[in-house]
């Protein structure tokens, strides 16, 4: 299979490639390798890639550059796309919002023009939890309402749903979003909880702790979520009539990827705790704009049609990112 994965150089862009090329499959990847974190994090996730051999072509360039897009891909045969990149992070949509419009809007705009002019086989794309917002009925279902986000970054991500479903409508493409909830592990991302937690406690520092700990996050283990990813890949929606996971009637099906599990924050920091050895010291504060005070996901769709079944408690995949960070930075 030929696939197009784009934000390869991202957490779980790059995790994605490597699963791909591990079973044989070409990857084509893509990323602009902006400093939203440093870059020099990508460029070591794509070093692994590169020295993993397999059939793996990469090219830096933004996606919500068309003129770019199609001139890096001409004459480049896709099979299916998986669109990951994106302009991430709930609390930086508050300070550069024009920054979301252009990667998450007018880019996953491109994406669809892509797929539809090369008349792929399947587009998966990237969504979040964040769409739910203040949704206090638990789990999440993806059947639940989530037309009132909480922030810039939901609400760009329930627009790229919508753009999809039209395309599945009108050009008859077939999609698959995917709402990943809280995705940690090795080679995590640097502005996530568990990366700035881990880094303070090694540091002997105070980590921030928001709306008193009164928080509950579905913390997935990055390997559940590529199992996710890989199957739903594998499975384009049906162009049937037939109703799709979050109510489409079109070739467009829409999935939570999460641990079904909400756990506590303060469980969680105190397993990050135990992995690091240290004591833990916490600075208080209030709830912050545009964040959730819980998510949790209802995993039955996926699970009953592509029998996902996430096998990594924080029990487990915390002690496993703290060990790589260490290693990571020779600790």
């Amino acid at each position: 299979m030929r696939v197009l994965v784009t934000g390869v150089a991202g957490f779980i862009g790059a995790a994605l490639a490597e699963r791909l090329l591990a079973r044989g499959d070409t990857v084509f990847g893509i990323d602009n390798l902006n400093d939203y974190y440093d870059p020099s994090l990508k460029q070591a996730r794509l070093a692994r890639l590169e020295k993993l051999g397999g059939d793996f072509t990469f090219a830096p360039l933004d996606f919500a550059d068309m003129g770019a897009l199609e001139a890096a891909l001409d004459g480049v045969k896709l099979d299916r796309i998986v669109h990951l990149g994106a302009q991430a992070g709930v609390r930086y949509s508050l300070e550069n919002p024009a920054a979301y419009i252009q990667s998450n809007l007018v880019g996953h705009a491109n994406m669809l023009e892509i797929a539809r002019h090369r008349e792929v086989e399947h587009l998966v794309y990237a969504s979040s939890s964040s769409v739910y917002g203040g949704n206090d009925k638990v789990p999440f279902s993806v059947d639940d309402r989530a037309d009132h986000p909480v922030s810039l970054y939901a609400a760009t991500k329930r627009a790229d749903e919508m753009l999809s479903e039209s395309y599945a409508h009108l050009y008859r493409i077939p999609q698959t979003g995917l709402r990943f909830f809280t995705v940690y592990g090795p080679w995590g991302r640097p502005d996530m909880a568990m990366w700035i937690f881990t880094s303070k406690i090694l540091a002997g520092e105070p980590i921030p702790v928001f709306n008193k700990g009164e928080m509950w996050r579905d913390f997935t283990f990055i390997d559940d979520i590529i199992a996710g990813v890989t199957a739903v890949l594998d499975n384009p929606p049906a162009d049937d009539g037939a109703a799709k996971p979050g109510g489409s009637v079109k070739p467009h099906a829409i999935y939570n990827i999460g641990n079904h599990r909400s756990e506590k924050l303060t469980k969680a920091i105190e397993l990050l705790g135990e992995a690091c050895g240290r004591e833990v010291k916490i600075d208080w504060q209030p709830m912050q704009k545009g964040d959730v005070v819980r998510t949790y996901a209802d995993i039955d769709a996926i699970s009953s049609n592509l029998g996902y079944a996430p096998t990594t408690s924080i029990e487990e995949g915390i002690p496993s990112f703290v060990n790589w960070y260490r290693e990571y930075h020779g600790m």
